[in-house]
């Protein structure tokens, strides 16, 4: 009988494998760390106010394509009026070399509010220090295309209209901006590059083995197979023709990509281990999973439409920012800490089916003792085997949560203006790293085996291989599953 890769292949050439992946998992961390220490870097840009308003101007560092955040730290000589607000009239220029006039990308009036201290003792001594005021975000652009940066900021006063009226007597102003760093940009660009025809080769040659069989793709094989192009979704490097192009909308792009993979692989661990469940009365039909799959999809739609909010508006205002505000900032607090549980909850549950499906196993192992020992020794490889892959989709399942968490945490840190949350580059190249090469593992693992274990390989069961097969193996609506621990955890479900 015919199986997967993951049944027929030797034992020798499976540890061969996991090693080898072992050594690609191992390359991705060392390459972000040796290369890249940090992913993003800060600057900071100290400008004194004049009478009218600022000219600044300076040459972002060339790291492809790094897109840039910037927020504002003001300094403030007299105290402003308690929730004060200051109305800035900001405008961005550019050009690409030192001659040409320049073009304006965006012009915008934009409201912050003002939250200042004074973090010294008020004593005589410490007269004529300033306050200092918390950092305000000030503009996030998707790609920095362009050589020249300009940014123009004016503070209007107008009196009767109370524009600027109160803030107090601001001498000076901050400018930090938190781009992505040279060396990491390049790692990522290389890994992107490397990766996609990668995943792609193995997609088309796993889609090719299904095709071949004569029975029609069960739910998992389909599923299987959409998670291979979710992840050559995300691979494709289109941050290559973001050198020579200003496209705007790649941090929004981007985030779509990374929600539609987030999406199917978190629906795919739950399929995955829930066609291993042997009381699921109508397994290979996905309308089975709607109430597991249903809140990942209407998770990611949420997500979707609060990134819109904010980058979606970005397109045409990069000076917009939803954390200008009271409302916005708590409302993308509440955002980020929702999404937390929601993802640790996740977690538990997908533990929780882990569980189920070993206790399963378990259940039949109760029939093996009555085999021949060939046969025995056969089905307890492939529990072992089988077990083992759950382990590791266990071990990539939470450390996938533990990074969507804190890259939710950084960026909210970014905005809060706490400038020690910076993530070792090594950890977003070896997360990337780990999913292409788990994508990789359950494609080529999962493809249909050219191999057949037979009677040759269980001499002396003559007619009681049969017997056997038909007591830990069933078809699924007379097709048969991918694997055997497939079919032999269905036989409940079909009885």
């Amino acid at each position: 009988m015919a199986g997967a890769i993951i049944e027929n292949m030797s034992t020798k050439k499976l540890v061969i494998l996991g090693v080898t992946l072992l050594l690609f998992q191992a390359l991705a961390f060392m390459v972000g760390f040796l290369i890249s220490c940090r992913s993003h870097s800060l600057s900071s840009f100290f400008f004194f106010l004049t009478l009218t308003h600022i000219y600044t101007k300076w040459e972002l560092p060339q790291s492809l394509s790094s897109p840039a955040t910037f927020q504002i730290n003001w300094l403030v000589w007299l105290f402003p009026v308690d929730g004060a607000v200051v109305t800035i009239d900001a405008s961005l220029a550019y050009r690409d070399d030192l001659f040409s006039e320049w073009t304006e990308m965006a012009h915008s009036l934009e409201h912050r509010n003002l939250n200042c201290n004074f973090t010294s003792e008020k004593t005589t001594e410490n007269e004529g220090r300033y306050y200092g005021c918390d950092p305000l975000p000030f503009m996030e652009v998707g790609s920095v295309a362009h050589k020249y940066y300009l940014i123009n900021i004016r503070l209007p006063v107008k009196d009767r209209k109370t524009v600027n009226n109160g803030i107090g007597e601001i001498r000076d102003i901050r400018l930090v901006s938190i781009h992505q760093n040279g060396g990491f940009t390049q790692v990522w660009f290389a890994m992107k590059t490397f990766l996609t025809p990668s995943i792609l080769i193995i997609m088309i040659w796993y889609w090719r083995r299904i095709t071949l069989m004569t029975r029609p793709p069960v739910l998992l094989e389909k599923v299987i197979f959409a998670l291979g192009i979710s992840m050559t979704f995300i691979n494709i490097p289109v941050e290559w023709f973001s050198v020579g192009f200003n496209w705007t909308w790649m941090l929004l792009f981007g985030d779509i990509r990374q929600g539609i993979f987030y999406s199917m692989l978190l629906s795919f661990w739950i399929i995955f281990c829930g066609e291993h469940l042997m009381d699921q009365m109508e397994r290979n039909r996905f309308s089975v999973y709607w109430k597991q799959v249903g809140p990942i999809v209407f998770g990611s739609f949420c997500l979707f439409i609060f990134d819109m909010c904010e980058r979606g508006v970005q397109l045409t205002n990069p000076f917009y920012s939803i954390w200008a505000s009271d409302v916005g900032t708590e409302l993308a607090m509440s955002f980020i800490i929702v999404a937390g549980i929601c993802a640790c909850l996740y977690f538990l549950f997908l533990c929780f089916m882990v569980f189920q499906v070993f206790r399963n196993i378990s259940g039949k192992r109760t029939s093996l003792p009555a085999m021949s020992k060939a046969r025995r020794l056969h089905y307890e490889g492939l529990i072992f085997r089988f077990k083992f892959l759950m382990l590791v989709t266990l071990t990539c399942a939470a450390m996938t949560i533990i990074f969507f968490i804190i890259s939710q945490v950084n960026e909210g840190h970014w905005h809060w203006g706490d400038r020690t949350v910076q993530v070792n580059s090594a950890f977003f190249t070896g997360i990337y790293g780990m999913w292409n090469l788990y994508v990789f593992a359950i494609m080529f693992l999962y493809a249909p085996s050219h191999k057949c274990y037979g009677n040759d390989q269980s001499s002396g069961d003559g007619g009681a291989t049969s017997g056997e097969d038909i007591q830990l193996t069933t078809t699924i609506t007379h097709v048969d599953g991918p694997t055997e621990i497939y079919k032999m955890t269905g036989k409940e479900a079909q009885e």
